[in-house]
């Protein structure tokens, strides 16, 4: 009867444990299973200080807009076997004032603009020199850093200049078992200052957050769970404790059944 009562006991704390363990690792838990729910509207990047941004002006007419492009220069590479020269389109980085200069136009105040309002901006200021022109802006160093437990932690260079949180932890090849699913921590600067956010992974309610659509330069940590911090105090005195509470367990096990 005590035996019985003993297994018992035990088959209900491993339940719990695994329950418990569920509940911290799946995402999406609280997902409703018959209404949707509703994702947060995308925003365009602000363009901030120490971006570096391409812009390409062009029409049907080149020659009309060549003094409004950067010029295309070439980087030698020499060998011992070959020597070749490879083009590079030279780029605008925002300065601290939020500014980039500009050929024919000079001085612009580009800090605060998405890329739709920069582009209206110089095809509207272009267009009174030449007939149709058209812009196109891109950020050049939209990087966001992913540290923490994950598989792959680095900085991650974004080809569009739009990313969300999940896609990010993609790029990372999602969290390892130990990565606290329910505390994600973002780092943003805004107006020069260091903003945190935390992120609930388990709750289908994350693609509603204001972070949850990222920004250049982002840092994404992901915490380790208890269990991976329990794991990095282990040493060998833990080591004998539990080799001794083993031990005493069987002991008490062989009694309880005699």
């Amino acid at each position: 009867m005590k035996t019985g009562i003993l297994l018992i006991s035990i088959l209900a704390i491993v339940m719990s444990t695994s329950c418990a363990s569920r509940k911290n690792i799946v995402y999406f838990q609280d997902e409703p299973l018959e209404e949707g729910v509703l994702m947060s509207e995308p925003k365009q990047l602000l363009y901030k200080p120490d971006d570096i941004l391409t812009i390409n002006v062009s029409a049907l007419d080149p020659d009309t807009v060549k003094p409004f492009n950067l010029p295309v220069i070439t980087n030698n590479t020499t060998s011992l076997t070959s020597a070749q020269g490879q083009l590079q389109i030279q780029t605008y980085l925002v300065d601290y004032d939020g500014n980039i200069e500009f050929p024919v136009l000079g001085t612009i105040k580009v800090e605060g603009l998405t890329r739709t309002e920069l582009t209206s901006f110089l095809v509207e200021k272009i267009s009174t020199m030449v007939n149709d022109p058209i812009v196109n802006v891109r950020l050049a160093n939209f990087t966001i850093t992913i540290i923490g437990e994950v598989s792959n932690p680095g900085t991650f260079t974004i080809q569009d200049e739009r990313i969300t949180l999940l896609e990010a932890l993609g790029l990372a090849n999602d969290l390892t078992i130990y990565g606290q699913r329910k505390n994600v921590k973002l780092i943003r600067e805004v107006n020069g200052e260091k903003k945190f956010a935390y992120v609930d992974l388990t709750s289908v309610n994350v693609v509603n957050s204001p972070v949850y659509y990222l920004q250049q330069n982002d840092v994404i940590y992901v915490e380790p769970n208890n269990a991976k911090v329990r794991s990095s105090t282990y040493n060998q005195n833990n080591g004998v404790l539990i080799s001794a509470v083993g031990t005493l367990t069987t002991i008490l096990a062989v009694f309880l059944i005699k």
